[in-house]
């Protein structure tokens, strides 16, 4: 491959990376899951996909965590209750991977991410209008088995951590919103930390795609202090909806070649999933402008009884 095709990936990569963390950051998930469903979908084995992604979260979720302190959005408590199994939890789902042949993993990896995808495509549709009622804040005995499980999909998957513990725990109404978003990018680094450890003695040096995880990680740092603040004035309904959209688009399309549909039964599947992806972004635009809607009468109302 040329000097020129190299530094044209690496720049794409780069870019992946940016967006990946941009959504990531706002949402408090899709890093991972992201950047691993557009690793696989280029060719890259699982596991070595997997190990980059991982690798470059180091750097992304360090960056991200200060951005989230800086602005209040962290709440250290649930940091601190969720690292420890995070951590054996996505070691152990590495050590895993990593022992499993590329074409037994590819589609078993690329279900656990359409899975994922499916997720986060109905937990940001599901949203409405509805505000969480915050009932105090979680338990060790709600957190601790959290972070096992989401730490080992995490490695496992190549993404995981954000769509169990985020979705989690705005669901739980425990804790406000933006404190789930910085409380979850927060203790991922130490989840990538796991997973990295689990990856280097699984795979040794030589088989961790470094160009790729750099690369990632130069696009994600850029990104993560952007994400933090945008954290508070995005519509994540809608960028939920966008980013779980593409990512069941590529790995349903990965699975159905797996299974032997070729040619044109691959395009009609994607027209289909691409279809229903716009109209969940249509939907969620919907939803947002209805729920803005109801908040300004709210506000409106609420003047009018003081005046």
């Amino acid at each position: 491959m040329s000097g020129r095709c190299v530094v044209g990936k690496l720049v794409v990569l780069g870019v992946v990376g940016f967006l990946a963390q941009l959504v990531d950051g706002s949402l408090g998930m899709a890093y991972g899951v992201t950047s691993s469903t557009l690793l696989l979908a280029v060719g890259i084995a699982p596991a070595a996909a997997s190990a980059a992604v991982h690798f470059s979260e180091i750097g992304t979720s360090l960056v991200s965590g200060v951005s989230h302190h800086k602005l209040g959005n962290v709440d250290w408590r649930t940091v601190g209750i969720l690292a420890a199994p995070g951590f054996v939890g996505a070691f152990a789902g590495a050590t895993f991977l990593v022992s499993l042949p590329a074409d037994v993993a590819r589609p078993w990896v690329a279900g656990i991410l359409l899975a994922l995808g499916l997720y986060v495509v109905f937990r940001f549709l599901v949203l409405g209008g509805r505000r969480p009622q915050f009932k105090g804040r979680p338990s060790a005995a709600f957190l601790a088995p959290m972070g096992l499980f989401g730490g080992a999909l995490d490695a496992i998957g190549g993404g995981g951590w954000g769509p169990v513990g985020t979705t989690t725990l705005l669901s739980s109404g425990r804790l406000e919103p933006r404190k789930v978003v910085g409380s979850i990018d927060t203790s991922e680094f130490v989840v990538a930390v796991g997973g990295s450890l689990g990856f280097l003695i699984g795979l040794g040096a030589a088989g961790i795609e470094w160009e790729i995880a750099l690369a990632l990680l130069a696009g994600g740092v850029v990104a993560a202090p952007i994400a933090a603040y945008l954290v508070k004035i995005l519509p994540a309904r809608v960028l939920g909806v966008a980013a779980g959209g593409l990512i069941v688009l590529t790995n349903s399309t990965t699975i159905a070649q797996t299974l032997g549909l070729e040619g044109a039964g691959v395009g009609v599947l994607a027209g289909a999933v691409a279809v229903l992806w716009v109209a969940g972004i249509v939907w969620a635009v919907r939803d947002e402008r209805l729920a803005r809607r109801l908040e300004r009468e709210r506000t409106g109302e609420a003047a009018l009884e003081h005046a």
